[in-house]
């Protein structure tokens, strides 16, 4: 006999609160600011991920969960701004490892749910939908991120840094509320592996660094067509900062970039996809507007400095 809605209910419900009980288990209270907690992800043994942007402090960062004694002190192995991803380490940690699902394997319209410790006691969760998932695409400050993906899940307070789920508990990666105005993402496994790997062995991101104030400019028609350009859209240099990449090459407050090694040019982030750490020593031509004539100049990659991020 086929299972009744009536039974299928408790089911799943049931089914929803071990995968949330499941996942609890390495997921941690992270206080790394005044009064402010988040959350945080068993990643690796000792090592904890979390939202970068929750924290507030390099010192004095706490770890909370009921299977811990006390309240553990982390030391923050390295963080990306670009990515928000922070690493922290603690020592002599029993939690378990999060079980992990790889975003290959879901689908748009799958059960998920947020997970999150926002205080040292019980977990929360919060349930939805995966809503979209999509390519891979650069945050504003210049971070790679493997897949878009989104559910349609406001995050609670507190809940950033702490994992996305399916309704088996497996972890598909790291909510937050730190890389859009607009809405909450998820980064997934696969960026926060890579990320983690590059923390623990450096201690921070490399990235390629020119030197650069930007914005946004329109092109006015008649010089789109004199100089037979492929749009209206490129980006002003506002600032040249001495003695980096920029200045050595010869870039000019005023010029108008409009593309690199070829490829047209019209928005900050575009810049800075283009300076993974794959580039920094190569040489790359950028494509500039200058007294109303196009001028194409060779510049060295540098590596952005740390006090930069």
């Amino acid at each position: 006999m086929p299972p009744t809605a009536t039974g299928m209910l408790p089911d799943l419900s049931n089914a929803l609160a071990d995968a949330v009980e499941r996942a609890a288990n390495s997921t941690v209270t992270v206080s790394g600011r005044d009064r402010l907690p988040s959350s945080g992800i068993v990643w690796r043994s000792g090592v904890i991920v979390s939202a970068d942007h929750t924290l507030e402090r390099d010192e004095e960062i706490g770890i909370g969960h009921p299977d811990l004694p006390r309240e553990a002190r982390a030391t923050l192995a390295g963080r990306d701004g670009t990515t928000d991803l922070a690493v922290l380490r603690v020592e002599n940690c029993p939690l378990p490892v999060a079980e992990g699902r790889e975003i290959e394997t879901v689908k748009v319209g799958h059960l998920a749910l947020a997970v999150g410790r926002p205080h040292s006691g019980g977990p929360s969760a919060s349930m939805g939908v995966i809503s979209a998932i999509g390519a891979e695409w650069t945050t504003w400050r210049g971070g790679r991120i493997d897949r878009f993906l989104h559910a349609d899940i406001d995050l609670p307070y507190g809940f950033s840094g702490g994992p996305l789920i399916d309704a088996q508990g497996r972890v598909i990666g790291m909510n937050t509320s730190g890389l859009s105005r607009r809405f909450d993402l998820t980064i997934p496994r696969a960026t926060v592996n890579r990320v983690v790997d590059q923390l623990l062995a450096k201690g921070r991101i490399a990235r390629g660094y020119l030197g650069l104030g930007m914005q946004p400019v329109r092109i006015p028609d008649h010089v789109v067509r004199s100089l037979r350009l492929s749009g209206n859209g490129g980006i002003i240099i506002i600032s040249v900062e001495p003695g980096q990449p920029a200045e050595r090459a010869g870039v000019l407050i005023g010029d108008v970039l409009v593309a690199i090694d070829g490829t047209p040019i019209d928005d900050p982030g575009d810049v800075l996809a283009a300076l993974g750490p794959e580039r920094i020593g190569a040489t790359i031509a950028l494509r500039l507007i200058r007294a109303g004539e196009l001028k194409d100049v060779p510049i060295t990659v540098g590596e952005r400095p740390a006090h930069w991020e």
